[in-house]
């Protein structure tokens, strides 16, 4: 997907792109394409940003390390404020402190707005935290016992412990 002139929207018919997409993600890693359709509105002194996209990727569960598919599937929506004061590549965000009006998505009015980046954005943010494969998931079954004995006589308190513990 191309970057979009913001300017160009203004000309373009109820000042709005829609962009159809079946195409892979840079950054993200998929088995299928992202499928979908994204509307771009200019609103005056804002965008309107809204998707509908799908995709399935590969995640480890947390709990017994195997890897399993999942189908993520996106339907966000976002104001971006227009602000002849943003910077595209504004750099030095991490040496100087962010007040609560700068947790605001803003672009300059005469720049441009990237699909591909703010896609692969509203992706990253869906993919589970905590990912598992199945409720039921019991995890890596560990054995009862130790494989082997006990050789240091420095660990017997702790391996008794153990036992205590293992027989309640």
């Amino acid at each position: 997907m191309e970057p979009i002139h913001i300017p160009r929207l203004t000309k373009a018919l109820h000042q709005t792109e829609v962009i159809e997409f079946d195409e892979a993600v840079p950054g993200l890693e998929s088995l299928t394409p992202v499928k979908g359709q994204m509307k771009v509105s200019h609103k005056g002194n804002y965008l309107e940003v809204s998707a509908k996209a799908e995709t399935i990727i590969t995640l480890s569960c947390d709990r017994c390390l195997k890897q399993y598919n999942y189908r993520l599937a996106i339907a966000p929506t976002e104001l971006i404020w227009l602000d002849e004061a943003a910077k595209q590549d504004d750099l030095d965000l991490l040496d100087r402190d962010i007040s609560p009006e700068d947790l605001v998505e803003t672009l300059p009015p005469r720049g441009y707005f990237d699909p591909t980046t703010w896609l692969y954005e509203q992706l990253s943010l869906e993919i589970p935290q905590q990912q598992i494969c199945d409720q039921s998931c019991a995890g890596i079954q560990l054995p009862n016992k130790p494989e082997k004995p006990v050789v240091d006589q420095r660990w017997a308190s702790l391996e008794a412990l153990r036992e205590q513990f293992s027989s309640n």
